[in-house]
């Protein structure tokens, strides 16, 4: 046990206590519950900008590490550490969990629920509202522990616990077909998920065998087999690495997702609320891109190498997939999830170009695509709220009636379409550059998603806020207080990041740096060498010097 205060316990810990008070709260109290909510939210997000101040990005791999017995006899700790890329993640997760839960106020009130859990015309189940608030915070307390975890069973466990509040939290609340998409997106992701079970147990097994770990029994430690495979004492079978690989690579792609492995994520972002939708999208399908990095290139370097062309040829698939996918859609909220997919595809690409440019705009990808994504998703919840409808041609000439709603949408929009000056620009663009720089086919096609982009988010710009106003639409109000609470911060993040990106580079680059040393791969070498032009000093002209 470490001598210090155990910070990453803490922050994990106190949005799951806030989901036990929100759950007592009595019945009859829904505003109690979602105050209490904020509240822990809020704390959460205080304690992590406190524990963000103590990490220096200069210094060791893993900081404000902490570590504890748990399961002694298999040798699993409840071990903590952060990272560069692991502290942003953490941080995007609690800055936008406060703002969730402002934009799903009413969420779980106007849901009525039928005994059968299905959906009802009568008034709303007397606890959904404590169930629904309770559910997130839970949500969020394990999607920070497995951006902390540094014991490789024990992200396991938590990378699979997660998957319980989400189902409920998608099946008990949202669209007709809510229970289908919630059924769909746990077996999707408990496949994966047993299949990963294999290969965590077949890694230990490995350590068994060669004498790594306590006493040489074995062991989960990340940071210990990481050393161990880049030393070489830990040296497993080509054929095995590559069948691990796998285990662990196919149930982060799920969770990421993956083309194809991604058809629950649209079912799953159309029928949830739209603050459960951004809970998926921007922090739980993190969770899979990250583990790319942490564990699928460290712990399989040359695994990781042998299979990247087939992975980058997957992730361009998904990026082109996706955004054809986009344009031809009817529903708002499903449009957005598969431009989600089109993202993800770009950040995968970066991940295994194996350049440093790829990777660090793949991290600050994750970080851009959840705020972008958050802002055009919540909107667009806080307009299909108020006309009643998720099909697109049910709008028009809405910017006439909620001027404030139609220029957040577009900002939002233009965020997602990566427009230079907002935060996803930066991040695409260092992606293709890392591709570029070894994969130029693949950069050439991933590219077309760019212009993709353009066209179905203009278009369904043009279809909901241009034009004539549609009958159904005279009365639609502009964002209120709470709603502006919530979109003038993620407006704010899109700016900012857009312009000055520099202290989530500097958080993530050591970390990276790391990772490609693990899989040992360095950036290409120019080409050509760089030639000195005409008129520099190291030419003589006349009335010049040398």
């Amino acid at each position: 046990m470490n001598g210090h205060f155990p910070w990453l316990t803490t922050l994990a810990v106190l949005p799951f206590v806030g989901g036990l008070c929100v759950a007592a709260v009595p019945a009859g109290k829904r505003k109690l519950a979602k105050n209490v909510a904020l509240l822990f939210a809020l704390l959460t997000l205080a304690l992590a900008i406190v524990v963000a101040t103590k990490f220096e990005n200069d210094g060791g791999r893993f900081q404000i590490t902490e570590s504890y017995s748990w399961i002694s006899s298999f040798g699993v700790r409840w071990s903590l550490g952060l990272d560069g890329i692991g502290l942003v993640l953490i941080l995007l997760t609690v800055v936008l969990m406060p703002l969730l839960i402002l934009a799903s106020w009413n969420d779980a009130d106007d849901a009525p629920v039928n005994a059968d859990g299905s959906a009802g015309a009568g008034k709303p189940a007397p606890r959904s509202t404590h169930a629904f608030f309770a559910l997130m915070l839970m949500v969020e307390a394990m999607v920070v522990v497995a951006f902390a975890a540094t014991d490789i069973f024990m992200f396991y466990v938590f990378f699979e616990a997660m998957l319980i509040p989400m189902y409920f939290l998608i099946g008990g609340f949202g669209g007709a077909q809510r229970s289908y998409a919630a059924v769909k997106f746990l077996l999707y992701n408990l496949l994966g998920g047993l299949v990963m079970l294999a290969a965590v147990v077949g890694l230990y097994v490995a350590t068994a065998d060669q004498g790594i770990g306590i006493d040489g029994h074995g062991t989960f430690d990340l940071a210990q087999i990481s050393q161990a495979v880049a030393t070489g004492r830990l040296d497993i079978d080509p054929t095995a690495e590559k069948a691990m690989f796998l285990g662990f690579m196919f149930a982060f792609a799920i969770k990421a997702p993956l083309w194809p492995f991604h058809t629950w994520l649209p079912d799953t972002m159309t029928e949830a609320t739209p603050g459960v939708a951004v809970l998926v999208t921007a922090m739980v399908d993190k969770v899979g891109t990250f583990a790319m990095l942490r564990f699928c290139l460290e712990i399989f370097p040359n695994a990781s190498k042998f299979f990247a062309p087939v992975v980058i040829t997957l992730a361009v698939v998904g990026i082109i997939y996706g955004a054809l996918l986009a344009v031809g859609q009817t529903d708002i909220k499903r449009l957005i999830a598969y431009t989600s997919i089109s993202h993800f595809g770009f950040i995968i690409l970066g991940i295994f170009v194996m350049t440093s440019q790829g990777q660090s705009g793949a991290t600050l990808y994750m970080v851009n695509h959840g705020f972008s994504t958050a802002a055009l998703l919540l909107i667009a919840g806080f307009l299909i709220s108020r006309r009643g409808s998720k099909t697109i041609a049910d709008f028009g000439g809405v910017q006439k009636v909620a001027p404030i709603l139609a220029g957040t949408f577009l900002v939002a929009g233009l965020a997602t379409l990566s427009m230079p000056g907002l935060a996803p620009f930066v991040s695409e663009f260092l992606v293709l550059v890392g591709a570029f720089a070894k994969y130029k086919v693949a950069a050439l096609f991933a590219t077309t998603g760019i212009v993709l982009a353009a066209l179905y988010v203009l278009v369904l710009y043009q279809r909901t806020m241009t034009g004539p106003l549609r009958p159904g639409n005279e009365k639609l109000r502009d964002l209120v207080p709470r709603e502006l609470a919530v979109v003038v911060p993620l407006i704010a993040f899109l700016l900012v990041l857009g312009v000055y990106p520099k202290p989530v580079l500097d958080a993530v680059n050591p970390a990276v740096d790391h990772t490609l040393s693990r899989v040992e791969q360095k950036d290409p070498a120019p080409t050509k060498p760089i030639e000195q032009a005409a008129g520099t000093e190291a030419h003589t002209t006349d009335g010049g010097s040398k």
